[in-house]
């Protein structure tokens, strides 16, 4: 056996791109210290449960999406592609128990949760309806680009779709649904689909979510609906904006205390940071494990810390293009810059939100926040996107996987 043949079975378990492993291990080890320094705001502020218990259970998510990430990796993505038309079917399905059944967790006010019978867990169908439908999107634009598609398929098979899941996604979850819109359109365009309908898709959604919301505020037909909180919200973040910091307004204070505190956390933890466990703010930032747990990483690590964890997260993205760039076949280097656009827009939504550039959304920090379901899900993609790096025929650079014929990583989508 040479030394090349070592240096391969040496990383055999990293199969796929091995920076963007090392990148993914690095933040996966560093988040477990956030969170078991914020969750004791669950412990002493919120009554639930204990902070070893609650970093105990991060850490088991953490081993539990690798090893998915891992047996991800043995699968070939083009039979995901397959399944995805079904297990499309079966999230929808769910998603409309959960508009009946759901429950709310962790002092939530939106029924998003699901629980399997039997068991004490719960999860969010939103998440991987998300998943599933970008996948199926990537794999039905595969099938039929060599030929102009007739507006009655692009309504059946793309628009539907689309707007079924978001339709179902909106009323418990407005930011995910926006989400699902907004990474829907990206890969329309990516997946080359003629123009004139993807415009006609916007202004159709426009329109559609107008009147969806001038019914909800108005009347009484559409019950259970949160669009008076994401009003709220939107107001509170425009009001915040347009006074000044002086201004006495005890309710706009009331209403914008998540982000204050925030602020605070960031302001407070300076350049070089409070030091690992030692924020001050934590216990009064609500969601400070999840939502803006972004907020305690600043101010126990400081601007310095914070840099090198977006510099993480920027060479996450920079080998997600190139993985997309080098797969030869259409249908995976699609669904590489798919999924890379869905956790990259979750990402920054997560950090515009601490630092108050958009109104309070409740995106989860990707592979970082504390939370089962977003966490498992960002695994399942990154598992997809370096299954597909393993295929890609490389012939001098090394850390891409091994050589395959064209004929191999042909696309079967």
């Amino acid at each position: 056996m040479n030394e090349q043949d070592t240096e391969d079975s040496r990383f055999e378990f990293l199969k796929g791109d091995k920076v963007l492993w090392m990148v993914i291990l690095v933040i996966s080890i560093f988040s477990i210290f956030p969170v078991y320094s914020a969750s004791s705001n669950l412990e002493y502020i919120v009554n639930n449960g204990t902070t070893t218990g609650h970093v105990m259970k991060h850490m088991f998510f953490v081993l539990l999406g690798l090893a998915i990430m891992r047996v991800v990796g043995t699968i070939k993505y083009e039979y995901i592609g397959k399944l995805s038309s079904i297990l499309l079917g079966l999230m929808i399905i769910l998603l409309v128990v959960t508009m009946f059944t759901g429950q709310t967790i962790d002092g939530a006010s939106a029924s998003r949760w699901l629980k399997i019978p039997g068991t004490p867990i719960s999860f969010q169908p939103s998440s991987f309806a998300f998943l599933m439908l970008i996948i199926y999107l990537c794999r039905y634009l595969t099938k039929k680009i060599t030929r102009e598609r007739l507006p009655i398929e692009n309504i059946m098979y793309i628009f539907g779709p689309i707007l079924l899941v978001f339709v179902l996604v909106a009323k418990d979850n407005g930011s995910t649904a926006l989400m699902i819109l907004m990474v829907s359109v990206v890969v329309l365009v990516i997946g080359q689909l003629h123009w004139k309908y993807i415009a006609g898709f916007i202004s159709s959604s426009f329109v559609a979510i107008v009147f969806f919301l001038l019914i909800a505020l108005n009347t009484n037909m559409i019950g259970g609906n949160r669009v008076h909180t994401w009003m709220s919200r939107i107001e509170t973040f425009t009001s915040s904006k347009a006074k000044s910091a002086d201004v006495d307004d005890e309710s706009l204070k009331a209403k914008n205390y998540q982000v204050m505190q925030a602020k605070a956390a960031i302001v407070h933890g300076g350049i070089t940071g409070m030091g690992p466990g030692k924020s001050a703010l934590k216990q009064m930032l609500p969601q400070s494990a999840s939502d803006f747990i972004f907020a305690v990483i600043v101010e126990e690590y400081g601007v310095i810390g914070a840099a090198f964890l977006i510099c993480l997260y920027l060479i996450m993205m920079i080998r997600i293009v190139m993985i997309a760039s080098k797969m030869p076949a259409f249908f995976g280097s699609l669904l590489v810059l798919s999924l890379g656009v869905m956790i990259f827009i979750q990402l920054s939504v997560n950090i515009a939100v601490a630092i108050n550039l958009i109104p309070v959304t409740g995106q989860p920090l990707p592979l970082i926040s504390y939370g089962g379901t977003s966490m498992l899900v960002t695994y399942l993609q990154l598992g997809i996107i370096l299954n597909i790096s393993s295929r890609i025929q490389i012939y001098d650079e090394e850390g891409m996987g091994k050589k395959q014929s064209i004929a191999e990583i042909n696309d079967i989508a």
